[in-house]
């Protein structure tokens, strides 16, 4: 059993919406001026259907507003007879083609109109909007009313006006077209505490936010969401005590999460990186939910640490070294020597097909040293024919191959003359089977190694 409450456009926004949640937890909105309820089992708390008509329409009369209530069985047919009768109209169980067979056939264009968006703009009445070109063939065709639509052939509907034409001849039957879709009531997941005296420092901070942050992790864990974005805004009294400033710190976390202890020591991870200029008297704590995680592990290979043991270890070490220093680093399209940036830190499962690994192709890789090794080279016409190097577990040797040069240069026209260069760069093989990638400075006529193929 189903109720449409219909009401006048001159009411407020969400006013409806707080009258059906008075009564039922499963309620659609329709529009801002039409909500449906799903009255299954409410017999039991407030009676029959006439009683249950009765009370919304004095619910919604106490708070100034005024309504249309139609029961019946389906929803379609609740709605229907809302928006043609005033009052209270109850369609028993059964009687829906019935009730519904003298209505105007210009009433099923309610289901194909675009409500405006805004919950308090008016709506028009369903006399005055411009005719579908469905309602229009159907009077053509010498229709007038509900029971005139439902009474054709559904095959001959179908042949004429196709799917859209059967799914009007449906609702012209009082037909649900599909189940009724709860409306869910928005949450704030917010925790805020008013301190008595301001206070100073991360560590007495650090208590507020485990009392904040605690039953926010609890509602999270509730409603099975995890925080995607945390939010911390402190309100900074000055010695003045008058004026006031908001320090707000905004942390995207890596993974979605709501572990109480591991979004208080990221939070004053950041504060101690970002830290507020004045005493704190007034603490609000906030994130934005997104579904829960769900993790499913391999059998095959090892796990990879949790989110939140991650997002705690990078959040360390960005106090400890910077952030702009911490992360992945990723190669840009440059021609300069080892150009990089720092992107966030952000691993795969490692989780890995065992039965294609025959298939991956050998990977072939050159491990940078940080600061390229001097070496000793002795040419031919030009060409490295033996290498001497000065460093432990680096022999050199000769040459047996070698591919090259590649000549790059770049950054000349920057006054900084450390940030430029002109090199030829070789790749070898040397006797004893390591192969290097070897440079020779043009302006200096000096040579390095710069790295070892693996």
């Amino acid at each position: 059993m189903f109720a449409c409450v219909y009401g006048a456009a001159e009411m407020p926004p969400d006013a409806l919406l707080a009258v059906a949640r008075d009564f039922s937890p499963r309620i659609e909105a329709c529009s801002a001026r039409e909500i449906t309820l799903d009255l299954s089992g409410l017999t039991r708390l407030f009676g029959d259907a006439k009683t249950i008509a009765q009370e919304l329409r004095r619910t919604a009369a106490d708070r100034g507003l005024r309504v249309r209530v139609a029961i019946a069985s389906t929803r379609t047919a609740a709605r229907l007879l809302a928006h043609h009768r005033a009052g209270i109209t109850i369609a028993n169980d059964g009687d829906e083609a019935a009730v519904l067979e003298d209505l105007p056939i210009e009433l099923l264009e309610i289901f194909g109109t675009t409500e405006p968006s805004d919950p308090g703009s008016p709506i028009p009445d369903p006399r005055s909007r411009i005719p579908d070109p469905v309602t229009i063939t159907l009077r053509r065709w010498g229709l007038r009313t509900l029971g005139d639509l439902a009474a054709l052939p559904s095959d001959d509907v179908a042949a004429r006006l196709g799917r859209d034409g059967v799914d009007w001849q449906r609702l012209a039957r009082g037909e649900d077209p599909r189940p009724l879709v709860p409306a869910v009531p928005e949450e704030r997941f917010e925790q805020a505490l008013d301190l008595e005296w301001p206070i100073e420092g991360l560590e007495p901070l650090s208590f507020v936010l485990a009392r904040l942050i605690e039953p926010l992790s609890l509602h999270l864990e509730r409603r099975d969401r995890g925080a995607a974005v945390l939010h911390v805004r402190l309100h900074l009294i000055t010695r003045d005590g008058v004026t006031k400033d908001i320090h707000e710190r905004s942390l995207q976390l890596p993974a979605p999460m709501r572990d109480a202890r591991t979004l208080r020591t990221l939070a004053l991870l950041d504060l101690e990186s970002h830290p507020p200029a004045a005493a704190i008297d007034r603490v609000v704590v906030a994130v934005d939910p997104t579904p829960g995680r769900v993790v499913q592990f391999s059998l095959l290979t090892r796990p990879l640490p949790s989110p939140e043991q991650l997002s705690t270890l990078m959040a360390r070490l960005t106090a400890l070294m910077g952030e702009d220093r911490c992360g992945s680093a990723v190669t840009v399209d440059s021609w300069e020597p080892g150009a990089f940036e720092m992107n966030p830190f952000n691993p795969g499962s490692g989780i890995r097909d065992r039965g294609s690994e025959k298939h991956v192709p050998p990977v072939v890789a050159l491990r940078r040293f940080r600061f390229p090794v001097p070496a000793r080279v002795r040419t031919d016409s030009g060409v490295p024919v033996r290498i001497s190097i000065d460093r432990r577990g680096m022999n050199g040797g000769a040459v047996t191959t070698f591919a090259g040069p590649w000549r790059t240069s770049g950054a000349w026209w920057v006054e900084e003359r450390s940030k430029s260069w002109d090199r030829d760069e070789w790749d070898v093989t040397v006797s004893d089977g390591a192969t290097y990638r070897v440079f020779r400075e043009r302006d200096t006529d000096t040579w390095f190694v710069e790295g070892v193929v693996d």
